[in-house]
């Protein structure tokens, strides 16, 4: 699941069955200097990707949360992808 706002960017990953957040990620994450952005969104999506793998999540269900797909949230998506997420 995705959710932006202008400053920021976030992205989960959530276990439909128990209704529950697995894994999360944002941009306010570490120096927080590129939130709002398309360099923002492709680091929460290598972060998210690479929490996964760590986690042993190898592929998920891609929920754009109604945003359109392009901009920050196909950076974040293709960044995902890129990172090894598969979805």
């Amino acid at each position: 699941m995705v959710f932006r706002s202008v400053k920021h960017i976030y992205a989960q990953l959530i276990d439909d069955t128990r209704s529950h957040t697995v894994l999360a990620a944002s941009s306010k994450e570490k120096d927080g200097k590129n939130g709002g952005n398309i360099t923002g969104a492709k680091s929460v999506g290598k972060l998210i990707a690479e929490r996964a793998k760590e986690n042993g999540i190898k592929a998920v269900v891609f929920d754009r949360g109604g945003y359109l797909y392009h901009g920050r949230v196909k950076a974040l998506a293709e960044s995902a992808r890129a990172a090894g997420l598969e979805f």
